[in-house]
């Protein structure tokens, strides 16, 4: 069952997300150090789709066992924010290959209205029992009633597989010297 995230409960809702990125190719490319990545990731996690929460777009389980973070048209991430964190995490000899990772996705972003995936993760334990797909189901569905695509950047192969699954067809692959493949996704709605 999915259900909009409470505001008062924001931080279990970064928590899950933080717990379900922990292995992720992409984020940890990011941030490789165990504590740089439990200092800066929550922060860049709610500068990037923490919108969600406030528009009532973002869902969760009962339990907060997985976590969407959906912002909806007219809704993007707090790029200030996300540049502070970044400034703050990265190491500098990295900077210049999130920078031009960044650019990359600003192509493949599209400009018209759509609801844009910023993060969706399942707490380790319980991958692999189909509360994401559930979650995944929730914000496409919302997507066809109202006639608008969805858009994400999948950060693994098992990510974009379960997105594939579900209708989201791969755009192309975001490449950026050191980081590991990135794939920008998109379905129509239905």
């Amino acid at each position: 069952m999915s259900i909009a995230i409470p505001a008062h409960d924001r931080h279990r809702a970064i928590s899950t997300i933080t717990l379900a990125f922990a292995a992720d190719p992409v984020v940890r490319w990011l941030f490789p150090d165990t504590d740089r990545y439990l200092a800066h990731w929550p922060t860049f996690a709610e500068a990037y789709g923490g919108g969600s929460i406030t528009s009532g777009a973002g869902h969760t389980t009962e339990d907060f066992s997985a976590v969407a973070l959906w912002l909806p048209p007219g809704l993007s991430p707090d790029e200030e924010r996300m540049v502070d964190v970044l400034d703050a995490g990265v190491g500098s000899a990295l900077r210049g290959e999130v920078d031009a990772a960044l650019e990359e996705m600003d192509a493949y972003h599209p400009s018209n209205e759509h609801y844009y995936l910023t993060l969706a993760g399942v707490d380790p334990p319980m991958q692999g029992q189909g509360v994401g797909s559930v979650l995944l189901r929730a914000g496409l569905d919302r997507c066809d009633e109202q006639g608008l695509p969805a858009y994400l950047e999948a950060t693994s192969a098992r990510s974009r597989n379960l997105y594939a699954r579900h209708g989201i067809e791969e755009l192309g692959v975001i490449l950026s010297g050191s980081m590991p493949p990135m794939c920008p996704m998109l379905r129509t709605p239905a």
